[in-house]
């Protein structure tokens, strides 16, 4: 008995690559990647660099850079003449995320929501599981799966991610009306001292 793949076997292995292959580049495409940074809810989804760039939170820094140039191309509104506003909003989200990586100290506080997630998701399971063995006896639940762990932590590190963010404008928002009242504060001490007998004209 010969070990080695007949024709039609080789055939239907290479062809499975293909359609790999093919299945992954389709999401590079200029129109899927504006589409995609440009969603509803952008706004807070383009708050992880990692989801923006499409890139593992473990990813070396050269891969980061290759896939930031690769995705910088992609939706360039030079490159995208009949969509620039768009292209333009995706250009911007696609160099805030490469500059929020590439800069170590935004790196490492991005990795600490991702571990932060992990560790928010692993918690949630041990209580989910508890729940479970308590109704059914079973202590198997869906997060087991890889897959749906993955997709677990993913939308707890855009939630946080977001909650950053709303606490990032909320300082920003109460620091500026803290500025306001002490400007009216100076300019009502100027009035008062303006019409002070002391500096009015005899």
């Amino acid at each position: 008995m010969s070990t080695n793949p007949g024709p039609n076997e080789l055939f239907s292995t290479f062809y499975e690559e293909v359609k790999a292959i093919e299945k992954r580049d389709s999401v590079l495409t200029p129109k899927q990647q504006i589409d995609r940074l440009n969603r509803p809810g952008s706004t807070y989804f383009n708050l992880n660099p990692y989801d923006v760039l499409q890139v593992d939170p473990d990813a070396a820094m050269a891969d980061i850079k290759k896939k930031y140039r690769q995705l910088s191309l992609l939706v360039h509104p030079d490159k995208n003449p009949d969509d620039i506003e768009r292209s333009q909003k995706a250009f911007e989200a696609v160099n805030k995320a490469y500059k929020t990586l590439d800069d170590p100290e935004t790196s490492r506080k991005c990795k600490e929501v991702v571990e932060e997630a992990k560790d928010l998701v692993e918690q949630m399971m041990i209580e989910k599981r508890k729940r479970v063995k308590k109704t059914s006896g079973s202590i198997t639940i869906e997060e087991d799966d890889p897959e749906k762990r993955r997709h677990a932590i993913y939308v707890q590190t855009c939630k946080l991610f977001a909650d950053l963010e709303r606490l990032r404008v909320e300082e920003e928002q109460k620091q500026c009306s803290e500025r306001k009242v002490v400007l009216i504060v100076l300019q009502v001490g100027e009035i008062s001292r303006r019409k002070s007998p002391k500096h009015q004209k005899v």
